[in-house]
Protein backbone atom coordinates (compact mmCIF):
# COMPACT_ATOMS: atom_id res chain seq x y z
CA UNK A 1 0.00 0.00 0.00
CA UNK A 2 1.22 3.53 -0.78
CA UNK A 3 -0.11 6.98 0.05
CA UNK A 4 0.75 8.44 -3.36
CA UNK A 5 -0.08 5.58 -5.71
CA UNK A 6 -0.37 5.59 -9.48
CA UNK A 7 -4.12 4.94 -9.19
CA UNK A 8 -4.61 8.05 -7.04
CA UNK A 9 -2.48 10.11 -9.41
CA UNK A 10 -4.63 9.00 -12.33
CA UNK A 11 -7.76 9.80 -10.33
CA UNK A 12 -6.45 13.32 -9.60
CA UNK A 13 -5.65 13.92 -13.26
CA UNK A 14 -9.09 12.68 -14.29
CA UNK A 15 -10.87 14.93 -11.78
CA UNK A 16 -8.94 18.01 -12.93
CA UNK A 17 -9.70 17.26 -16.57
CA UNK A 18 -13.40 16.79 -15.79
CA UNK A 19 -13.39 20.13 -13.97
CA UNK A 20 -12.09 21.69 -17.19
CA UNK A 21 -14.83 19.89 -19.16
CA UNK A 22 -17.49 21.28 -16.85
CA UNK A 23 -16.25 24.85 -17.33
CA UNK A 24 -16.03 24.33 -21.09
CA UNK A 25 -19.68 23.24 -21.18
CA UNK A 26 -20.67 26.33 -19.16
CA UNK A 27 -18.87 28.63 -21.61
CA UNK A 28 -21.74 29.65 -23.91
CA UNK A 29 -19.41 31.79 -26.01
CA UNK A 30 -17.11 28.87 -26.79
CA UNK A 31 -17.05 28.39 -30.59
CA UNK A 32 -16.77 24.57 -30.37
CA UNK A 33 -18.06 23.94 -26.88
CA UNK A 34 -19.55 20.47 -27.30
CA UNK A 35 -16.79 18.86 -29.38
CA UNK A 36 -14.04 20.35 -27.20
CA UNK A 37 -15.80 19.07 -24.07
CA UNK A 38 -16.18 15.65 -25.70
CA UNK A 39 -12.46 15.57 -26.54
CA UNK A 40 -11.35 16.33 -22.99
CA UNK A 41 -14.16 14.25 -21.49
CA UNK A 42 -12.97 11.14 -23.31
CA UNK A 43 -9.39 11.85 -22.29
CA UNK A 44 -10.33 12.33 -18.63
CA UNK A 45 -12.50 9.21 -18.64
CA UNK A 46 -9.50 7.06 -19.48
CA UNK A 47 -7.86 8.20 -16.25
CA UNK A 48 -11.00 8.00 -14.13
CA UNK A 49 -12.54 4.75 -15.27
CA UNK A 50 -9.76 2.76 -16.95
CA UNK A 51 -9.11 0.39 -14.05
CA UNK A 52 -12.81 0.07 -13.26
CA UNK A 53 -13.54 -0.86 -16.87
CA UNK A 54 -10.95 -3.64 -16.72
CA UNK A 55 -12.50 -4.95 -13.49
CA UNK A 56 -16.11 -4.78 -14.65
CA UNK A 57 -15.83 -5.56 -18.37
CA UNK A 58 -12.71 -7.64 -18.60
CA UNK A 59 -9.32 -6.68 -19.97
CA UNK A 60 -10.04 -7.40 -23.64
CA UNK A 61 -13.30 -5.44 -23.90
CA UNK A 62 -11.98 -2.57 -21.76
CA UNK A 63 -8.92 -2.22 -24.00
CA UNK A 64 -11.08 -2.21 -27.13
CA UNK A 65 -13.28 0.52 -25.70
CA UNK A 66 -10.19 2.54 -24.74
CA UNK A 67 -8.83 2.10 -28.27
CA UNK A 68 -12.10 3.32 -29.76
CA UNK A 69 -12.01 6.38 -27.47
CA UNK A 70 -8.45 7.15 -28.59
CA UNK A 71 -9.56 6.98 -32.24
CA UNK A 72 -12.42 9.41 -31.54
CA UNK A 73 -10.00 11.73 -29.73
CA UNK A 74 -7.66 11.66 -32.74
CA UNK A 75 -10.52 12.32 -35.17
CA UNK A 76 -11.79 15.28 -33.16
CA UNK A 77 -8.31 16.82 -33.10
CA UNK A 78 -7.61 16.05 -36.76
CA UNK A 79 -10.90 17.57 -37.90
CA UNK A 80 -10.22 20.80 -36.03
CA UNK A 81 -13.05 20.31 -33.54
CA UNK A 82 -10.96 21.32 -30.51
CA UNK A 83 -10.52 25.02 -29.84
CA UNK A 84 -9.94 27.53 -27.05
CA UNK A 85 -12.75 29.07 -25.04
CA UNK A 86 -13.60 32.71 -24.44
CA UNK A 87 -11.47 34.63 -21.96
CA UNK A 88 -11.16 38.22 -20.85
CA UNK A 89 -7.54 39.11 -21.57
CA UNK A 90 -5.55 41.03 -19.00
CA UNK A 91 -4.53 44.54 -19.99
CA UNK A 92 -0.89 45.49 -20.55
CA UNK A 93 -1.03 47.62 -17.41
CA UNK A 94 -2.19 44.64 -15.32
CA UNK A 95 0.57 42.45 -16.77
CA UNK A 96 3.23 45.06 -16.03
CA UNK A 97 1.97 45.58 -12.51
CA UNK A 98 2.05 41.83 -11.87
CA UNK A 99 5.54 41.57 -13.35
CA UNK A 100 6.84 44.36 -11.11
CA UNK A 101 5.27 42.81 -8.01
CA UNK A 102 6.59 39.30 -8.59
CA UNK A 103 9.86 39.92 -10.39
CA UNK A 104 12.08 36.86 -10.65
CA UNK A 105 10.12 35.19 -7.86
CA UNK A 106 7.69 34.05 -10.53
CA UNK A 107 10.21 31.33 -11.47
CA UNK A 108 10.31 29.83 -7.96
CA UNK A 109 7.32 27.44 -8.39
CA UNK A 110 8.63 26.24 -11.75
CA UNK A 111 12.12 25.58 -10.36
CA UNK A 112 10.71 23.79 -7.31
CA UNK A 113 9.21 21.05 -9.49
CA UNK A 114 12.42 19.51 -10.92
CA UNK A 115 14.49 20.20 -7.78
CA UNK A 116 12.00 18.66 -5.36
CA UNK A 117 11.25 15.75 -7.71
CA UNK A 118 14.92 14.73 -7.75
CA UNK A 119 15.33 15.29 -4.01
CA UNK A 120 12.16 13.39 -3.11
CA UNK A 121 13.04 10.49 -5.40
CA UNK A 122 16.46 10.13 -3.77
CA UNK A 123 15.55 10.86 -0.14
CA UNK A 124 11.89 9.91 0.38
CA UNK A 125 11.57 6.72 -1.65
CA UNK A 126 11.80 4.48 1.44
CA UNK A 127 9.66 6.59 3.80
CA UNK A 128 6.82 4.56 5.29
CA UNK A 129 4.52 4.19 8.29
CA UNK A 130 4.14 0.55 9.08
CA UNK A 131 3.11 -1.11 5.83
CA UNK A 132 1.99 2.19 4.24
CA UNK A 133 4.66 3.57 1.87
CA UNK A 134 4.73 7.26 0.99
CA UNK A 135 5.47 6.59 -2.70
CA UNK A 136 4.32 3.80 -4.97
CA UNK A 137 7.47 1.61 -5.20
CA UNK A 138 6.85 0.95 -8.90
CA UNK A 139 6.32 4.62 -9.78
CA UNK A 140 8.52 6.55 -7.35
CA UNK A 141 9.53 9.29 -9.78
CA UNK A 142 5.95 9.97 -10.87
CA UNK A 143 4.81 10.03 -7.23
CA UNK A 144 7.64 12.44 -6.37
CA UNK A 145 6.66 14.63 -9.34
CA UNK A 146 3.07 14.76 -8.08
CA UNK A 147 4.24 15.85 -4.63
CA UNK A 148 6.59 18.41 -6.20
CA UNK A 149 3.76 19.88 -8.29
CA UNK A 150 1.61 20.17 -5.15
CA UNK A 151 4.43 21.99 -3.36
CA UNK A 152 4.91 24.32 -6.35
CA UNK A 153 1.17 25.04 -6.38
CA UNK A 154 1.26 26.01 -2.71
CA UNK A 155 4.28 28.22 -3.35
CA UNK A 156 2.41 29.87 -6.22
CA UNK A 157 -0.57 30.63 -3.98
CA UNK A 158 1.71 32.25 -1.39
CA UNK A 159 3.55 34.32 -3.98
CA UNK A 160 0.50 35.61 -5.86
CA UNK A 161 -2.02 35.74 -3.02
CA UNK A 162 -4.65 34.10 -5.25
CA UNK A 163 -6.96 31.24 -4.29
CA UNK A 164 -6.55 27.55 -5.20
CA UNK A 165 -9.58 27.81 -7.48
CA UNK A 166 -7.79 30.50 -9.45
CA UNK A 167 -4.98 28.05 -10.18
CA UNK A 168 -7.42 25.42 -11.42
CA UNK A 169 -9.28 28.00 -13.52
CA UNK A 170 -6.01 29.15 -15.09
CA UNK A 171 -5.20 25.55 -15.92
CA UNK A 172 -8.15 25.56 -18.32
CA UNK A 173 -6.84 28.67 -20.09
CA UNK A 174 -3.39 27.11 -20.40
CA UNK A 175 -4.75 23.78 -21.67
CA UNK A 176 -6.94 25.63 -24.17
CA UNK A 177 -3.90 27.58 -25.39
CA UNK A 178 -1.97 24.36 -25.99
CA UNK A 179 -4.98 22.46 -27.33
CA UNK A 180 -4.79 18.84 -28.48
CA UNK A 181 -0.97 18.94 -28.41
CA UNK A 182 -1.16 18.70 -24.61
CA UNK A 183 -1.89 14.97 -24.84
CA UNK A 184 0.57 14.26 -27.65
CA UNK A 185 3.32 12.82 -25.35
CA UNK A 186 0.93 10.20 -23.90
CA UNK A 187 -0.32 9.22 -27.34
CA UNK A 188 3.17 8.88 -28.78
CA UNK A 189 4.41 6.89 -25.79
CA UNK A 190 1.47 4.54 -26.30
CA UNK A 191 2.37 4.27 -29.99
CA UNK A 192 5.88 3.25 -28.98
CA UNK A 193 4.35 0.40 -26.99
CA UNK A 194 2.39 -0.65 -30.07
CA UNK A 195 5.63 -0.80 -32.07
CA UNK A 196 7.21 -2.99 -29.39
CA UNK A 197 4.30 -5.45 -29.53
CA UNK A 198 4.52 -5.43 -33.33
CA UNK A 199 8.21 -6.39 -32.99
CA UNK A 200 9.39 -3.45 -35.07
CA UNK A 201 12.73 -3.69 -33.26
CA UNK A 202 13.35 -7.11 -34.82
CA UNK A 203 12.87 -5.63 -38.29
CA UNK A 204 15.36 -2.86 -37.53
CA UNK A 205 17.84 -5.45 -36.23
CA UNK A 206 17.56 -7.43 -39.45
CA UNK A 207 17.94 -4.28 -41.54
CA UNK A 208 21.06 -3.15 -39.67
CA UNK A 209 22.59 -6.64 -40.05
CA UNK A 210 22.27 -6.37 -43.83
CA UNK A 211 24.17 -3.10 -44.23
CA UNK A 212 26.48 -2.73 -41.22
CA UNK A 213 29.33 -4.89 -39.98
CA UNK A 214 28.24 -6.04 -36.49
CA UNK A 215 31.88 -5.76 -35.35
CA UNK A 216 32.09 -2.06 -36.26
CA UNK A 217 31.40 -0.57 -32.84
CA UNK A 218 31.54 3.09 -33.90
CA UNK A 219 29.14 2.55 -36.81
CA UNK A 220 26.65 0.84 -34.49
CA UNK A 221 26.89 3.68 -31.96
CA UNK A 222 26.40 6.30 -34.69
CA UNK A 223 23.44 4.45 -36.20
CA UNK A 224 21.80 4.06 -32.79
CA UNK A 225 22.17 7.74 -31.85
CA UNK A 226 21.23 9.08 -35.29
CA UNK A 227 18.41 6.55 -35.54
CA UNK A 228 17.05 7.71 -32.18
CA UNK A 229 17.09 11.31 -33.42
CA UNK A 230 15.51 10.52 -36.80
CA UNK A 231 12.83 8.21 -35.41
CA UNK A 232 12.03 10.82 -32.77
CA UNK A 233 11.61 13.40 -35.53
CA UNK A 234 9.10 11.13 -37.23
CA UNK A 235 7.25 10.19 -34.03
CA UNK A 236 7.59 13.53 -32.28
CA UNK A 237 8.69 11.99 -28.98
CA UNK A 238 11.80 10.14 -27.83
CA UNK A 239 9.70 7.86 -25.62
CA UNK A 240 8.11 6.37 -28.73
CA UNK A 241 11.46 5.91 -30.49
CA UNK A 242 13.35 4.51 -27.51
CA UNK A 243 11.85 0.99 -27.20
CA UNK A 244 12.06 0.38 -30.95
CA UNK A 245 15.64 1.55 -31.48
CA UNK A 246 16.86 -0.02 -28.26
CA UNK A 247 15.33 -3.39 -29.06
CA UNK A 248 16.65 -3.26 -32.62
CA UNK A 249 20.19 -1.92 -32.14
CA UNK A 250 21.26 -1.22 -28.55
CA UNK A 251 20.26 -4.52 -26.95
CA UNK A 252 21.38 -7.10 -29.54
CA UNK A 253 24.50 -5.34 -30.85
CA UNK A 254 25.86 -2.87 -28.29
CA UNK A 255 24.92 -4.61 -25.03
CA UNK A 256 24.88 -8.34 -25.82
CA UNK A 257 27.61 -8.41 -28.46
CA UNK A 258 29.95 -5.58 -27.41
CA UNK A 259 29.25 -5.57 -23.66
CA UNK A 260 28.13 -1.94 -23.32
CA UNK A 261 27.02 -0.74 -19.89
CA UNK A 262 23.20 -0.42 -20.08
CA UNK A 263 22.72 2.60 -17.78
CA UNK A 264 24.90 5.19 -19.58
CA UNK A 265 23.98 3.69 -22.97
CA UNK A 266 20.25 4.18 -22.37
CA UNK A 267 20.73 7.66 -20.90
CA UNK A 268 22.77 8.90 -23.86
CA UNK A 269 20.41 7.13 -26.26
CA UNK A 270 17.42 9.01 -24.84
CA UNK A 271 19.41 12.24 -24.97
CA UNK A 272 20.07 11.59 -28.66
CA UNK A 273 16.34 11.20 -29.15
CA UNK A 274 15.79 14.58 -27.52
CA UNK A 275 18.08 16.06 -30.17
CA UNK A 276 15.48 14.94 -32.69
CA UNK A 277 12.75 16.53 -30.59
CA UNK A 278 14.39 19.92 -31.13
CA UNK A 279 14.20 19.56 -34.92
CA UNK A 280 10.65 18.39 -35.65
CA UNK A 281 7.21 20.00 -35.89
CA UNK A 282 5.81 16.63 -34.79
CA UNK A 283 6.89 17.62 -31.26
CA UNK A 284 4.13 20.21 -31.40
CA UNK A 285 3.94 20.76 -27.65
CA UNK A 286 7.64 21.73 -27.60
CA UNK A 287 8.12 23.57 -30.89
CA UNK A 288 4.83 24.67 -32.44
CA UNK A 289 2.90 25.64 -29.31
CA UNK A 290 5.63 28.05 -28.04
CA UNK A 291 5.66 29.75 -31.44
CA UNK A 292 1.90 30.19 -31.21
CA UNK A 293 2.01 31.47 -27.64
CA UNK A 294 4.75 33.96 -28.56
CA UNK A 295 2.82 35.11 -31.67
CA UNK A 296 5.79 34.43 -33.96
CA UNK A 297 5.19 35.09 -37.67
CA UNK A 298 7.07 31.92 -38.62
CA UNK A 299 5.63 28.91 -36.76
CA UNK A 300 8.84 26.97 -37.45
CA UNK A 301 11.13 29.68 -36.06
CA UNK A 302 11.70 27.80 -32.80
CA UNK A 303 12.87 24.72 -34.72
CA UNK A 304 15.19 26.74 -36.98
CA UNK A 305 16.90 28.30 -33.98
CA UNK A 306 17.33 24.93 -32.26
CA UNK A 307 18.78 22.94 -35.19
CA UNK A 308 22.47 23.96 -34.73
CA UNK A 309 22.31 23.10 -31.03
CA UNK A 310 20.59 19.78 -31.75
CA UNK A 311 23.19 18.70 -34.33
CA UNK A 312 26.07 19.69 -32.05
CA UNK A 313 24.59 17.74 -29.14
CA UNK A 314 23.94 14.73 -31.36
CA UNK A 315 27.56 14.61 -32.50
CA UNK A 316 28.69 14.99 -28.89
CA UNK A 317 26.41 12.14 -27.81
CA UNK A 318 27.90 9.82 -30.42
CA UNK A 319 31.41 10.49 -29.11
CA UNK A 320 30.31 10.21 -25.48
CA UNK A 321 28.63 6.88 -26.07
CA UNK A 322 31.59 5.49 -27.99
CA UNK A 323 34.13 6.41 -25.29
CA UNK A 324 32.03 5.95 -22.12
CA UNK A 325 29.70 2.95 -22.32
CA UNK A 326 32.20 0.21 -23.18
CA UNK A 327 34.49 -1.43 -20.59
Amino acid sequence: MSLISIERIYLLIGLIVMYLVWHTLKDKAHPKRLTTALFWGLFGSLFLFGDLAVTWLGEQLAHRIAGAMVIVIALLAGMGKVSAGSYTPRSDAQKQQSARALGNKVFVPALLIPLFTVAATLLLSDVSTGELMLFDPKHQTLAALTLACTLALIAGWRLTGDSPLKAVAESRRLVDSIGWAAILPQMLAMLGGVFVVAQTGDSIKALVSLFVDPNNRFALVAIYCIGMALFTMVMGNAFAAFPVMTAGIALPFLIEQHGASPAPLMAIGMYSGYCGTLMTPMAANFNIVPAALLDLDDKYQVIKVQIPTALTLLATNILLMYFIVFD
